[in-house]
């Protein structure tokens, strides 16, 4: 572990060196979420939340604007809002823990949830059927790991500062999302699974 920690400083030290010769401050790079010191797991973690998290609100837009004529519109749009406002209040925890963002993650994980637009679904220039019950899928699948996440935030012995937030409110919200979406995801499982 000593060997890796020191082998991370040398190779630290070596990219500081190459970066401050092209003119380039490091400053970015802390912005960035990759500095000289290993991260803490909780860091880690609450970056790759955010990260993910903000990926997630994309996919969660495009959704309702996909099927924004849909019978259950108005309730996408609702769980679309609430999921901006959690991404908030992950960024809030964030900020009283001193965590900053990962950018590089959270745009490559933005750029991948673009990418995964591009998937073959039986249609050249429209949306099939099937691309509405999939990306319902796929929110459902995100608002499961937002759960997990702010359960396992609430266990984190921080001096209280996940309950400064409402942790546990926000826990309840995504249960509530969970079962919404649930509901959502049998509507549009019927009319692609069984059409007229």
């Amino acid at each position: 572990m000593v060997a890796s920690a020191t082998r991370s400083l040398a190779s630290w030290s070596a990219l500081e060196h190459c970066v401050g010769a092209m003119g380039t401050e490091l400053p970015l790079l802390d912005r960035c979420g990759y500095g000289p010191s290993v991260p803490s797991p909780l860091t880690i973690y609450l970056r790759n939340h955010e990260a993910a998290a903000r990926a997630g609100c994309d996919l969660f837009r495009r959704t309702a604007a996909n099927q924004r004529h849909k019978p259950y519109a108005d309730e996408l749009r609702q769980v679309v809002t609430e999921v901006e406002e959690d991404l908030n209040s992950l960024r809030e925890l964030m900020r009283r823990a001193g965590v900053r963002p990962n950018l590089l993650l959270g745009s490559a994980l933005r750029l991948a949830e673009r990418v995964g637009r591009l998937k073959p679904n039986g249609r050249l220039l429209r949306r099939a059927p099937l691309s509405d019950l999939i990306e319902i899928e796929g929110l459902h699948d995100a608002v499961h790991a937002k759960a997990a996440g702010w359960r396992a935030l609430a266990g984190a012995q921080q001096d209280n500062w996940s309950d400064s937030i409402g942790v546990e409110v926000l826990i309840q919200r995504a249960k509530g999302q969970v079962d919404r979406l649930a509901a959502i995801h049998q509507s549009v499982a019927a009319d692609v699974l069984n059409p007229t």
